[in-house]
């Protein structure tokens, strides 16, 4: 009778763990399924001419021919080809004639530690932007694994902040102190002789200055992902600035309104 009990116990506890084993397969393989039918749906509206998702969100990394930046963008469908794009940015904008450098000692060479500096640095010039613009589907994918090429074009408010770039120097006293270009003694910010380094960011946050102006932009967008809920892109463009002030970034160099760059930036996102 013991051995009857313990063989039905044996063959339950079994089945009991083959039940369990299938039911996970199952539940698997309905997500792939699952998953499956979305994809096929969302095709066939794409082909019917209806939009297939409702918004999008992406964020970004620039990386432009004068400096660098980061970026957030929503977007809401108006059509199977076509969606409005909110955006904002935040950039970090370098002169050309930017170059960094290390303390100079008497004898003319350079101590290679500390804070780098740039020589005649007079501002760090940022900008905040905000924009509105249009997405457009100029090629679609011809299949899952192919790449949608979008057009894009944006425009709005930039903001530029300018924070007054600071030197760590030696006085006549050899005493150590952070001075700008518009210091009264400024005339050691501009002596090689007298710079020790940089100040990184510590300096200058309390002082900035905001110079208002306005921003567009035009771009090609390569979207290489497979799955159309998510936003894997490339983008390439053209955007140019223009401020209601003068623009004073490096000594020795004209202010500028006006400015033109190109970018690559690369998004990363999701459709719903």
């Amino acid at each position: 009778m013991k051995k009857i009990i313990a063989a039905i116990i044996c063959i339950s506890t079994t089945l009991g763990a083959f039940s369990q084993q299938r039911t996970a397969e199952q539940r698997k393989e309905d997500k792939r399924n699952a998953k499956k039918e979305k994809m096929n749906t969302l095709m066939r509206l794409e082909e019917e001419g209806i939009p297939s998702f409702h918004k999008q969100n992406a964020f970004g990394i620039k990386v432009n021919t004068d400096g660098w930046g980061i970026s957030y963008e929503l977007g809401r469908a108006n059509s199977v080809t076509r969606a409005t794009i909110f955006q904002i940015e935040f950039n970090e904008k370098k002169h050309r004639k930017e170059q960094k450098a290390n303390r100079q000692t008497d004898a003319g060479g350079f101590i290679f530690f500390g804070n780098p500096f740039v020589y005649g640095k007079r501002n760090i010039f940022y900008q905040l932007k905000l924009a509105a613009g249009q997405q457009i589907l100029v090629g679609g994918k011809s299949n899952k694994n192919g790449v949608s090429v979008y057009g894009i074009g944006a425009g709005g408010l930039s903001l530029g902040l300018l924070r007054p770039y600071y030197v760590e120097v030696q006085d006549q006293l050899n005493e150590n102190r952070y001075v700008k270009y518009d210091s009264p003694d400024s005339s050691l910010f501009l002596n090689t002789g007298s710079i020790i380094g940089g100040s990184g960011l510590t300096k200058g946050w309390n002082e900035m200055k905001l110079a208002p102006g306005l921003h567009a932009k035009t771009a090609l967008r390569f979207d290489y992902n497979r799955f159309n809920t998510i936003v894997s892109a490339i983008e390439g463009g053209i955007n140019v600035e223009y401020y209601f002030k003068e623009i004073e970034q490096m000594a020795y160099n004209p202010s500028r309104k006006f400015f033109v760059n190109a970018y690559v930036s690369f998004l990363f996102g999701k459709r719903k």
